[in-house]
Order: C-alpha cells, then sequence, then structure tokens
C-alpha cells in the first residue's frame, strides 16, 4: 500500500528512485511522481498510472544527486495528478511524500485555511508539507526555524495518525528528513551515499544494512551517513542484514509473478518445513517460538489473528491446533479483534499471521493483546518486518519474496507453519507418537504432492469456462476444506473479479441457496476427509436447482461423475489436504483472470501490504 523511495549520494538519482519505485509496484499503486534537489528547488514530476508513465515523463538527463519518490494508493482524493505525492508547500520549499493516514486532517487544514493557506490538492498529506514548511519558516515561532529536524517533529507533534515520511528542504541539497509513526520506514546504508524506502526489497540491489526505524523515531541522511532521533535526542540504531533471498524477485520465465508464486510451492514449503519435522520423534520444533514441553503444557487456550489471506489460514491452523491438542484455538479477524475489547488470558499463546508484517490491522491487535498481559507470537514471511520485531519470537514461514498481490505459495507455507506447531503442541498432550509420525511424514510429503499435481493440474480450463462469466460463483466446503473455499473464493474476487462468496457447505441451505439457478457454478472442496459423503450431499441439493459443479476431490475417489467438472488432487491426511486442494482455486483464479483480460499481479484497488486501517 503506497511506496517509498529516497536516494542522497554521488549517483544521478532518477534512474534510482525509479528502479526503486519498480521493485514497489507490487504492494498496489494508482499514480506515482518523483521530486529531484535542483540547486535552491525541487523538479516535481507526477503521472497517474504505472511507474512506467512517470518514467516516460522524466527528462533522462535530469541531474541532481537527492531526491524522494513515491507510489501512491488513493485514501483521501481521487486518482489524479494533483494528488499524486510528492506534495509541496506554499513557497515550494518542502517536498514531502507520506504513506499513512492523518486522521485529524479536518481541524488541521481548516486552521492552516485560515492562515491563508491554498490547497492544491484532496490529501491528507498535503497538510504535512504545510505544516512542515511554515514550522522550517519561523511562520509558527523561532524555535524551528531552518532547524529541518524540529520542524518535522513539531509538525508531527500537532497531527494524529499514522505515517512514513521522507521530507526534503530547498535549502539543504543532500538532505532528507524521515520519520515513522505506524507505517514502515527503512533507512538504506551505503557507502558514500543512503537510502531510504517503505519496504527493504526496494534496497535489496543497493545494500543489505539496513536500519529499521521504530514508530516514534526520526532520522536525517546524507551522503556521509544516517543519524537517528526519538524526542529530540540522538540513538543508536541496529543494522540488520537483509537475507539474500529478498534480492531474487525476477518472472524466471513466466508470464506472471502469481503463475510463478504458485510454481514456486513445493521449494516454499520445503524451506518452511526443513529442519523443523522430526518424524522419529512424531513431532516438530519451531525454535523461534523458545518454548519448552512444560511451557507448552501450560498453554490452556490459542488465538490467530490475521487479515484476507492470513485469516483463512489462522481458521485451518486453530483447527488443526484443536485437533491435535485438544485445547480451544480460534481464529479472529485482526481488524475487528482490536476493538472488541478482547478477553486476553495469561495462559493463552496467540500468533500474529501476516505476509508481510507490516498489517496495520494485525499490529493495532497486537498492541491490545500485549497491553492486556497477553503473549503474541508471529507467523510472518517479512525478515525484520514490523510485527517480526513488535512480536520478539515467533516463526517465519520463509516463503521468499512474494510479488504478485494476490498470495498464493504465503498462504500455504502459512498453513504449513500452524501444522508444525499443532503437531509441536499436539505431542505435549495426548498426541501418540504413531498419529505424530502420521502427521510428519504427511507434512514431509507435501511438497512432492504439490509437484506431482501442478505437473497435470486436470481440467482447470473447463472450470474457468463455468466461472469467468458467471454472475456468482458459489465455493463449499467442511472442516478444514471450508476456510479453502473462503481462499478459493477470495482469489477469484482478487484477481478475475467475479463477485464471489464461501460457506461452510452445511450452511448452503440456510441462506445462499436462493442465489442458485439454471448455470450457477459451484465450486465444492471434498476431499476423501470424514466431511466428503455430507459435503456430496450439499453438492447435490445445489444440483438439483440447476448448478454447474466444480468438484476438487482426492484421486481415486469414486465421486467425480457426480460433477460437470471433476479435479482431483493427491491424497494425503486431512489436517494437511489444504495444501493441495488449494492449488486448483489458485490455477482457477489465474486462468479466469487471463481470460477476463485482468491485471493479473496488480489487481485493481488491492495493494499487497495493508498499512492504513
Amino acid at each position: 500500500m503506497c511506496g517509498i523511495i529516497g536516494y542522497v549520494g554521488m549517483r544521478r538519482a532518477v534512474p534510482l528512485l525509479l528502479d526503486g519505485l519498480t521493485r514497489l509496484e507490487y504492494r498496489g499503486y494508482d499514480s506515482a511522481g518523483l521530486a529531484i534537489h535542483q540547486g535552491d528547488t525541487f523538479s516535481l514530476q507526477r503521472r497517474v498510472g504505472q511507474v512506467e508513465n512517470l518514467t516516460a515523463a522524466v527528462d533522462g538527463a535530469l541531474p541532481g544527486t537527492c531526491g524522494i519518490a513515491h507510489t501512491r494508493w488513493a485514501t483521501h482524493g481521487g486518482v489524479s495528478e494533483e494528488n499524486a505525492h510528492p506534495h509541496l508547500d506554499t513557497h515550494g520549499s518542502v517536498a514531502v511524500v507520506h504513506n499513512g493516514i492523518i486522521e485529524n486532517m479536518g481541524p488541521l487544514k481548516s486552521r492552516l485555511e485560515r492562515l491563508g493557506v491554498v490547497f492544491r490538492s484532496q490529501t491528507d498529506s498535503e497538510i504535512l508539507s504545510h505544516l512542515i514548511g511554515r514550522l522550517y519558516a519561523g511562520d509558527e515561532g523561532e524555535e524551528t526555524r531552518a532547524d529541518p529536524v524540529a520542524a518535522v517533529r513539531a509538525a508531527l507533534a500537532l497531527v494524529r495518525g499514522t505515517w512514513g515520511i521522507a521530507v526534503m528542504f530547498h535549502d539543504r541539497p543532500g538532505v532528507i528528513v524521515a520519520a515513522r509513526n505506524g507505517s514502515p520506514m527503512v533507512l538504506g546504508i551505503g557507502d558514500g551515499e543512503n537510502f531510504l524506502a517503505s519496504d527493504p526489497h526496494a534496497l535489496v540491489t543497493h545494500t543489505r544494512q539496513v536500519v529499521f526505524l521504530q514508530d516514534g523515531e526520526l532520522a536525517i541522511l546524507d551522503a556521509s551517513g544516517v543519524q537517528t532521533f526519538r524526542a529530540g535526542a540522538l540513538t543508536s540504531p541496529a543494522v540488520h542484514i537483509l537475507e539474500e533471498e529478498w534480492g531474487g524477485s525476477e518472472l524466471e520465465g513466466f508470464p506472471h509473478y502469481m503463475l510463478k508464486e504458485i510454481h514456486d510451492q513445493p521449494e516454499a514449503l520445503r524451506q518452511c518445513l526443513s529442519g523443523r519435522v522430526l518424524a522419529q520423534d512424531g513431532t516438530a520444533k519451531l525454535g523461534g517460538l523458545d518454548l519448552t514441553p512444560r511451557e507448552l503444557v501450560g498453554i490452556r487456550q490459542v488465538g490467530l489473528i490475521g487479515c484476507g489471506t492470513a485469516y483463512y489460514a489462522c481458521q485451518v491452523g486453530a483447527l488443526a491446533i484443536e485437533q491435535l491438542a485438544r485445547i480451544p484455538a480460534t481464529a479472529e479477524i485482526a481488524s475487528e479483534y482490536r476493538y472488541q475489547n478482547p478477553c486476553v488470558a495469561p495462559d493463552s499463546l496467540y500468533f500474529a499471521v501476516s505476509q508481510s508484517g507490516e498489517t496495520a490491522d494485525t499490529i493495532g491487535a497486537i498492541k491490545e493483546i500485549q497491553l492486556k498481559g497477553g503473549t503474541v507470537m508471529g507467523v510472518i514471511n517479512v525478515v525484520g518486518s514490523t510485527l517480526a520485531r513488535a512480536c520478539g519470537r515467533g516463526a517465519y514461514i520463509h516463503s521468499g519474496p512474494e510479488m504478485a498481490v494476490a498470495s498464493t505459495k504465503a498462504f500455504s507455507n502459512m498453513v504449513a507453519a500452524l501444522s508444525l506447531f499443532a503437531l509441536q503442541i499436539g505431542r505435549t498432550r495426548a498426541l501418540s507418537v504413531h498419529r505424530g509420525r502420521q502427521i510428519a511424514e504427511s507434512l514431509q510429503r507435501v511438497p512432492e504432492l504439490v509437484e506431482k499435481y501442478l505437473a497435470d493440474p486436470g481440467p482447470i480450463d473447463e472450470a474457468v469456462a463455468l466461472v469467468s462469466h458467471a454472475k456468482l460463483a458459489l465455493f463449499l466446503g467442511r472442516g478444514v476444506s471450508s476456510a479453502v473455499a473462503a481462499e478459493g473464493a477470495l482469489k477469484l474476487m482478487e484477481v478475475a473479479y467475479v463477485p464471489s462468496i464461501a460457506y461452510p457447505a452445511g450452511e448452503m441451505k440456510h441462506g445462499p441457496i436462493a442465489l442458485l439457478e439454471e448455470g450457477s457454478p459451484v465450486i465444492v472442496i471434498a476431499p476423501g476427509d470424514v466431511h466428503r459423503d455430507k459435503t456430496m450431499s450439499n453438492l447435490h441439493e445445489c444440483r438439483a436447482r440447476g448448478a454447474r459443479i466444480v468438484l476438487i476431490h482426492t484421486e481415486g475417489d469414486d465421486i467425480a461423475e457426480q460433477a460437470d467438472v471433476a479435479i482431483a488432487v493427491p491424497k494425503t491426511l486431512d489436517l494437511v489436504s489444504p495444501l493441495v486442494t488449494v492449488l486448483p482455486l489458485q490455477l482457477l483464479a489465474y486462468k479466469a483472470g487471463l481470460v477476463l483480460d485482468r491485471n493479473i499481479d496488480r489487481p485493481r484497488n488491492l495493494a499487497k501490504s495493508v498499512t492504513v486501517e
């Protein structure tokens, strides 16, 4: 959601900024812009649409070795050049890019307008440029005049909301000030040059040494170094080394990142499972949790918290934990949880589940849990992300970079990581070594089964023909397959824009059946588990109303002829089945998006990392 990149050094800034914006495209955006320091002024360019539109507009010979750039995902104000970033103050003395939301926009804007400020956009972000500009000029008091850090700090003291910002001052060539509160900001440390970005992925081609700004911190960058401040005092930031895998994000011959990431899943699952499955003992060990068997026995309840795809992975994980450990486990939607005044038990363990580790709603939920004395751990993909650092302990899912907005391999690895925890905690209770070995061996075989299915995915194109022009697609499943159905519906909506709903199959006749008419597509997930026969009864109820059935089933089952399109997946244990039944649903969404000529990797209105509420 929005992206920031900044550079100060000896090289031309424009190509570095444009490259950084391109690397941030996967986050989702609708416009892009940049500002380059030119003498005592700024060269500003902004364009609606893709970064390539901005690239075409920027003079290839434009000099300048200091600049900031931004990709915007609209919140306040429509998609237009005047609403794109960067924003300047009235006199063009300050340039600002901003990720986040200014919650007290109304009173601040009214106050500035009374002082004679004329706004050029409908954004909340422009308020920052005017506040900082007035403070820097001394219009709000002499104590901040000509002091970049003091002006930014004083402006932010007036603001309520979230921000990751980068600011340049017309009379301070080669200087950028950055600040963070609730929206990520990473500083990249180079040799005679320094960078900043909202996402470490934009920095990995230039440096692997980074500093993660903390909430409430400011930084000032020039070519010689970086300084960080809190409450006006210098701090000593920790320098982290980015993992090498975050440098690799090429298409490798695939037409889209989504298809590549679907096919990445066997190797991604191997990375997630490697060294964590203890098959001989019938258990698993997630070392990052740092929990002894005695501490695991003391856990009386588990709460799993996420948004979107992560929430559906939580649903699978909660069922696995309850079945294997026989303790209550719940999946919670993070955006609702933080406002429910939740009861947090001291003997409970909570997991915050997120691909990016920057999901604003999930961050808010864990703060609420921690405030009430709860223990929260992360199940996260991005090393060093805000959630990872806030939780302190947890499990990285090791998916590697996921560039498509629609998550595929991260869902699978979240499910795998939560399944490992379910096995680990289950073995401290009543789960036998024999049953534990069965589950451990099934998990170890999953990458091979995923490879097997992807090599021969079945009649996906026939399923696409049924759903691609439908008014509505209904997804049904029971048990863990109910969560898989929800993930499948989400993917079809995200990628192909086909209206889709998912229900536990037994609930279908309590409302959604009214939507069925002749030819309505119904996608049924019915692996060979204890729910299969009941699910098939629901399938027949849909067929009786004229629905066309796409059936995801276990190979070797004798139920294929009861569907219009039957897609077989390899056989595995019930709790492990989501890792194979989700695959045809991912391909269904991808191919439907192709047929409908959608923007597969960057669907409209969506963002990869949702950093605002």
